[in-house]
């Protein structure tokens, strides 16, 4: 009887964790407004009876893309902390950005693009989440710089994110890959160039 109720919460948890991966697939794809919940339950292989068993609204499966986002992020700076040094994690972060330079010209950033059709809702709702998921890869950044003794380690993770946002807003407007593969490298050169603060 256990084992039975533990498979079924397994089961559960799996197709939960399948509508969300695919909710943020396809709201990125498509955007928040003409995403509907059968193109989501179609994606994750669920039918869409099923999907209001877990979200009951279409604002439930941005809210839960937003979290996966969060989740796919936490997950990127997890591994890149892997990484001994600070310069090599940014840098390993914006070489990941070049590799997925197709996707941001089709597409956009993920979060960003997200982020901005949102705003255009009343304040204090999903804006505000698509804010939380931007602010902890600033977050991250931030550490990094600080970690390498710079004095201007916020200043310096909005410049590099701020960089990201505005290559995969150009990259997508341009239908231009390129755009993220020139300045990726112009990006990789300037955080070879920064001094480390000295020690003590």
């Amino acid at each position: 009887m256990t084992d039975s109720t533990g498979s079924r919460a397994r089961t559960a948890a799996a197709k939960r964790q399948r509508l969300m991966t695919a909710a943020a697939q396809v709201v990125h794809r498509q955007g928040a407004e003409r995403t509907t919940i059968a193109d989501i339950a179609h994606a994750a292989d669920v039918p869409v009876g099923n999907v209001y068993y877990y979200f009951k609204t279409k604002d439930d499966l941005v809210a839960a893309a937003l979290s996966e986002h969060a989740r796919q992020l936490e997950l990127l700076t997890g591994r890149l902390d892997g990484l001994d040094d600070p310069r090599e994690r940014l840098k390993a972060l914006v070489e990941g950005w070049a590799g997925q330079r197709e996707l941001a010209a089709r597409y956009g950033c993920p979060t960003g693009t997200l982020a901005a059709e949102l705003d255009k809702r009343p304040e204090g709702g999903l804006d505000a989440e698509a804010g939380r998921v931007i602010r902890l890869l600033l977050d991250w950044v931030e550490r990094q710089f600080r970690e390498l003794g710079r004095p201007d380690p916020w200043d310096l993770a909005l410049t590099l994110v701020g960089a990201y946002q505005g290559m995969s807003l150009l990259a997508n407007a341009l239908r231009d890959p390129d755009v993220m593969t020139r300045q990726c490298a112009r990006l990789l050169d300037w955080l070879d160039s920064l001094p480390e603060a000295p020690a003590g």
